[in-house]
């Protein structure tokens, strides 16, 4: 029976403590108003600053046009202070929003493949199953922030989620978007908030439901509970492969409203999924070291692995391919998501985590023997949550945040909270119960696996 050590308990609650003193120091420091960030920006010189140009020449004829011109430089110039006003108020809101959100797909990801476990009826995988679903018990509370984050956006949240802006639906204001009114039959708060629901209760129930029948089968003396799990997990994965897309579409890829792409759900699968994969591995290697799984064998390592392996290759082909379709479509208007990322500030991050999230598991992880190697395996892992990690990051700040990024204070402190929370709640999970799973018909195929 495995015990949440204190140590690793009080390290989680320190991360906690520091992270919430991070985020609020974060919201306290965050511009109150537009001339705060008219000095802030006079301060930094930034080459967003569009400051009017020194020494115009003015004829006597030209005058009453220079006049215009400035009256024109001036409205601009006040127009740019105010978008960045907004930018860098939703600053610490999308440093919470991107850690949050980061591991709360940990636990998706990790549900998705306990779910394709059992539809998959695979044998090797049996003596993981205490361990994912230890992972996945940060579903709920990873769910109630992100619920919470949402509702706080619905209520006022327009410059964050632009779409929710009234003014762009109103025929007779300047702000009114043709693009949007024709998507505001599925981009509305009502409507939004209702999916919203149903995705985390249609996800959150079927980790309870499952958990509960697997660990009835421990003890069940039929094979019952396991036909109750392989039929709910055929369901949940046509469930999930649905909600997941739109989940995609509506918490990111509606910050940029008037783009649109029909591989971006399974971008963000393959990023959730290799991540949750990559969890699951680092988890087992923890746990088997500290002498619990006696059962898991560097074979289930070397599986793990190949996973993490396979899918940093399948979302680099996502990676591409998003682009590449567009690019060879010639569909000018759905540059809007690449633009900041392959042209602006973001170039470094868009391109530079092609390093840890493909060349990286490529060199280390295409050695077969390497994939048996706990020490490669962890400091591959870290690697990898790290790049996406950043991936999220590039998702989500061009659209809130814009060229007013920075990794920062509320970056690192909304991940040291999320992540004291995360080993708080998975490692307090996997100490409920014994990490042995038993009856299960598989089981002596998993214990004997052999690669």
């Amino acid at each position: 029976m495995y015990t949440f050590s204190n140590k690793l308990k009080i390290s989680a609650i320190i991360f906690m403590v520091l992270g919430a003193l991070g985020i609020g120091y974060g919201f306290l420091t965050t511009p109150s108003n537009v001339d705060q960030v008219k000095e802030m920006m006079q301060h930094e010189n930034t080459h967003e600053n569009h400051s009017v140009a020194e020494n115009t020449h003015v004829e006597g004829s030209n005058v009453e046009n220079h006049e215009n011109a400035e009256s024109n430089e001036t409205a601009t110039e006040d127009a740019h202070f105010i978008h960045a006003f907004h930018s860098l108020q939703n600053r610490p809101y999308a440093a919470v929003f991107i850690a949050m959100f980061f591991f709360f797909m940990l636990a998706l990801g990790t549900l998705a493949f306990y779910a394709i476990q059992y539809a998959s009826q695979a044998g090797w995988s049996i003596v993981l199953f205490r361990v994912m679903e230890g992972i996945t018990a940060y579903l709920l509370p990873g769910s109630l922030f992100i619920l919470a984050f949402l509702i706080l956006m619905a209520a006022n949240g327009h410059y964050y989620y632009v779409w929710m802006n009234p003014d762009l639906y109103n025929i007779h204001s300047e702000h009114y978007d043709k693009i949007l009114m024709g998507k505001s039959w599925w981009l509305n708060v009502p409507f939004w908030m209702i999916r919203t629901f149903i995705y985390l209760l249609g996800w959150n129930f079927y980790r309870y439901y499952s958990k509960k029948n697997s660990l009835a089968q421990d003890t069940a003396t039929d094979l019952a509970p396991y036909k109750r799990n392989f039929k709910a997990s055929v369901f949940f994965l046509i469930f999930f492969i649905v909600t997941e897309s739109l989940m995609s579409w509506d918490w990111l890829m509606s910050l940029t409203p008037h783009w649109q792409s029909s591989l971006f759900g399974w971008y963000v699968f393959s990023t959730m999924f290799v991540s949750g994969i990559t969890v699951i591995a680092m988890v087992t290697i923890y746990l088997r070291a500290k002498g619990f799984l006696p059962k898991v064998n560097d074979s289930h390592l070397h599986d793990l692995a190949k996973f993490m392996f396979g899918f940093s290759i399948f979302w680099t082909y996502l990676w591409f391919s998003q682009f590449m379709l567009i690019w060879y479509a010639n569909m000018p208007e759905e540059t809007a998501y690449f633009m900041p990322r392959l042209l602006g500030t973001y170039q470094l991050l868009f391109i530079g985590m092609l390093i840890p999230n493909f060349i990286f598991p490529i060199l280390v992880l295409m050695n077969s023997d390497y994939k048996r190697i706990p020490w490669f395996i962890i400091t591959t892992g870290i690697i990898i949550l790290l790049g996406h990690y950043v991936d999220v990051f590039v998702i989500i700040s061009p659209a809130t945040v814009g060229n007013h990024w920075i990794i920062g204070i509320p970056e690192i402190a909304s991940v040291l909270f999320f992540l004291g929370l995360f080993i708080y709640v998975v490692f307090s999970a996997l100490a409920k119960q014994s990490l042995e799973v038993k009856n299960n018909p598989f089981l002596k195929e998993s214990e004997h696996y052999h690669y």
